[in-house]
């Protein structure tokens, strides 16, 4: 995909990795529409990229996901990527997790993204592009971790079915599952105190990984472990 003239739309704009990477996208000359839940930090990123198409949205709220995707394709006249960012963590043992936080959490990492594509998908034009940000966690579940593992486990097998499916029409689906990110998520859990994590991975290189992806095709980011830097394949 040629960035310069793309139209994406980037859902979980408010967050530090949604942000950034539509400050990215931006940059290298798509058009961007934005989602996010803080209405103030949206309009405020918006008003940074020059008053680009945004609509708060609740990411478990379907009816809402799906009248921001119809904002998008009016604001700029069409949609050729869109990008997911959505998501939310807790911690602390399986056994132990309360059934009302396992819930929010796969409403918002696992189900909220399928409910975005799903109503994007009609909009992108074959050799479109879908980019969902799950996790590393969807290849080595983590101890205190078994609900969050599992939601975006459960987001990873669901991408690798929709890229066999839309094959015919020469989608890109990318599955970016990075190391740990250092991006505040961790201080707003849901519920319990985080394990002891790596040093965040760099956040520039993640972004610079995504738009490759856009740019190049391919099925994942994932770390490369020998190398320890992210990896398109």
């Amino acid at each position: 995909m040629e960035l310069a003239g793309a139209r994406v739309l980037v859902a979980g704009a408010t967050g530090v990795l949604g942000g950034e990477l539509a400050r990215a996208l931006h940059r290298a000359g798509a058009g961007v529409a934005l989602t996010g839940r803080d209405g103030g930090a949206l309009q405020a990123l918006a008003g940074e990229l020059g008053g680009v198409p945004a609509v708060v949205v609740d990411a478990v709220d379907v009816e809402a996901v799906r009248a921001a995707v119809d904002a998008a394709v009016a604001g700029l006249g069409g949609l050729d990527a869109v990008v997911v960012a959505w998501g939310v963590v807790a911690f602390g043992p399986a056994a132990e997790a309360d059934d009302a936080v396992t819930e929010e959490l796969f409403a918002v990492n696992t189900l909220a993204p399928m409910s975005l594509v799903r109503a994007a998908l009609p909009h992108l034009p074959d050799g479109g592009a879908v980019v969902l940000l799950s996790a590393i966690v969807a290849d080595a579940p983590t101890l205190q971790m078994a609900e969050y593992s599992a939601s975006k486990a459960a987001l990873s097998a669901w991408a690798g079915v929709l890229r066999r499916e839309l094959r015919t029409r020469s989608i890109t689906v990318l599955d970016v599952r990075p190391p740990h990110i250092d991006t505040g998520l961790v201080d707003r859990a849901l519920a319990g105190d985080p394990p002891r994590l790596p040093p965040g991975h760099d956040r520039a290189e993640l972004v610079a990984a995504v738009l490759d992806g856009l740019r190049q095709g391919g099925r994942e980011i994932v770390l490369d472990p020998g190398g320890k830097r992210l990896v398109r394949r």
